[in-house]
């Protein structure tokens, strides 16, 4: 926790494909055709297929246990807001900040963005996490 400072942050960017959202829909079960049929979706406000938000949200889980803090990291609670769609083939850029430490707890909760290629914020939220107490091998 001391390693870990208000302000610190990291990000990761990842290109939303045709297999992560075929993939995502049959892992999670949501086969809903905004996602997965594109004359379907011709036919909504969004005119395309759109990724799932929470496949989206999910690279803050992948952020948050591979670099800020990483490994050894407890997620223990996510609020989302979903604010502009993600479509196929959009670059998205996950960031997350350390906004508050709580070392009676052993609590950090960091303001968590995606931004895709044009940086438009398209999700947006705070993690709350338990870090490792000592840096995990």
């Amino acid at each position: 926790m001391t390693q870990l400072h208000l302000g610190d942050a990291a990000s990761i960017t990842r290109q939303i494909t045709e297999e992560d959202v075929v993939l995502f829909a049959q892992l999670s079960g949501d086969n809903n055709p905004i996602h997965l049929d594109e004359n379907y979706a011709s036919s909504t406000r969004f005119k395309h297929r759109i990724a799932h938000g929470h496949f989206v949200a999910s690279l803050f889980s992948t952020l948050l246990g591979t670099q800020l803090p990483g490994v050894g990291t407890i997620y223990l609670n996510q609020q989302i807001r979903y604010l502009a769609p993600v479509y196929l083939n959009d670059f998205i850029t996950a960031k997350a900040t350390i906004i508050e430490k709580n070392e009676d707890r052993n609590r950090v909760t960091l303001l968590t963005e995606a931004f895709n290629q044009q940086g438009v914020l398209v999700v947006s939220g705070q993690a709350e996490i338990m870090p490792p107490k000592k840096e995990q091998s």
